[in-house]
């Protein structure tokens, strides 16, 4: 079973006060497999966001569906398999770490002694041992993230949704954001994420969809998308001077070891810069 399927997806925006629409996003469809990191890239106003909040059942779609484990989005049933980040979450200031997931926990339906024991895992999980008891009006941006997953792990869900994960958090913060992402891969969960950090979705992600102009422009794995076609790469070990210029049976005649052929790659940035690009 796929852990999200988005068909044929359509959403379209009226601009108060005037006739005119605005289409948000174009007949998507997308599939993300259970147990995957998935990025969903796109520069601002490509529709990322309008597709988020139709899968979280914010949002009712003019045209299409979209369903989580199977089951369609509209219905609240479907949401009790998720954890959601939004890019800026917001807590109530004057709770400590440790109660603000007890709140959440609660919301979730989660007993006390069950809570105990998952608030003291998702504290060591994210790293907040020595703030728990902190109000979280005096958390950083970084720690503000990490309570914000971390509530986003409380019922413990099998699809995670993180929009801008790292936003506005500095290089360790981020970092500590990665890794944890990556021990939820190793924990089977499934994540749906965008971000902006096209360095960090490259370190974390099995594929990649690219939007522009609310449609899909570029799907696939990292390997299918960074990979230049029709270019080959010989790299040789202890080559003498000159051996560029040779093929590979001139450089094992010549005392070099032709250790590999692989095709050259660029980085996401260029893929995403390319597939994003104004059309001509």
């Amino acid at each position: 079973m796929k852990a999200v399927t988005v068909e044929n997806l359509t959403k379209v925006y009226p601009v108060p006060m005037r006739r005119q629409r605005i289409i948000a996003v174009r007949n998507l469809n997308l599939e993300v497999n259970e147990g995957e990191v998935y990025g969903l890239l796109g520069p601002n106003g490509s529709g990322k966001s309008t597709t988020l909040k139709v899968l979280l059942g914010l949002v009712t779609p003019n045209q299409g569906k979209a369903t989580i484990f199977g089951k369609d989005s509209r219905e609240y049933r479907s949401r009790a398999e998720v954890g959601f980040l939004p890019e800026n979450p917001y807590f109530y200031k004057f709770l400590s770490a440790e109660e603000t997931l007890r709140f959440y926990g609660k919301i979730c339906g989660l007993r006390s002694k069950e809570l105990d024991a998952r608030i003291h895992e998702l504290i060591e999980l994210v790293g907040l041992q020595d703030a728990r008891h902190r109000r979280v009006g005096g958390f950083s941006k970084g720690m503000l993230q990490r309570i914000g997953l971390a509530q986003a792990l409380v019922q413990d869900p099998k699809l995670v949704v993180l929009d801008e994960p790292t936003a506005g958090v500095d290089p360790a913060g981020s970092r500590q954001i990665r890794d944890l992402i990556l021990d939820l891969k190793k924990r089977g969960k499934t994540v749906l994420l965008t971000s902006h950090l096209l360095g960090q979705v490259q370190e974390v992600c099995d594929r990649v969809g690219i939007m522009a102009r609310g449609e899909m422009v570029r799907e696939g794995s990292l390997d299918e998308l960074t990979t230049i076609q029709r270019q080959t790469e010989f790299l040789v070990e202890d080559a003498p001077e000159g051996l560029q210029e040779k093929i590979e049976e001139l450089i094992r005649q010549s005392g070099g070891r032709f250790v590999a052929a692989r095709r050259p790659q660029r980085d996401l940035e260029g893929v995403f810069l390319d597939a994003t690009a104004p059309k001509k």
